[in-house]
């Protein structure tokens, strides 16, 4: 439940960054493809398009005419991204209400998310604080997706 968590966390900051975490765990058989249209993650160019749709957002963040994270739209597709990951990271039976929280997660820190932001906006600017952002977004969706680039997996050697 703690992945799902966190990459609705991820989500809720940047809509697109699940897709490309979960894109490289698929790619990497950290998580098997189960998911509706996940086995094209496996594939090179597709996981490179999630990859340069992230990258494209997190450069469009840093300008002046980027809309809110919480227009509609945006919630939109923070929601289904969400969903869509934590179901992915969950286990077999429990796909839905992992998708749930997900979603939820990202649903509820976009709004704080971007509170925060909005503050630490008026002291450091706008493109200093998307890069932290980022940084903390990139991390976490790599880390909640590929555990096992940080921590090494139970019973390695």
């Amino acid at each position: 439940m703690i992945r799902s968590i966190l990459i609705g966390l991820v989500a809720g900051q940047r809509g697109i960054s699940p897709l490309a975490s979960i894109a490289l765990a698929t790619r990497r058989e950290v998580i098997p493809p189960i998911l509706p249209l996940q086995a094209l993650l496996k594939n090179r160019f597709v996981a490179a398009g999630t990859a340069a749709l992230a990258a494209a957002e997190m450069v469009g963040d840093k300008m002046k005419s980027a809309p809110d994270r919480i227009v509609p739209i945006g919630l939109a597709v923070r929601a289904v991204t969400a969903a869509y990951a934590g179901a992915a990271l969950a286990p077999r039976d429990s796909n839905r209400a992992h998708a749930i929280i997900a979603s939820t997660t990202a649903l509820v820190s976009s709004y704080i998310g971007w509170r925060l932001r909005c503050a630490a906006m008026r002291r450091y600017g706008q493109t200093a604080t998307g890069f932290v952002e980022d940084a903390i977004v990139l991390a976490s969706g790599i880390l909640a997706a590929n555990p096992d680039l940080v921590v090494e997996p139970a019973g390695g050697g």
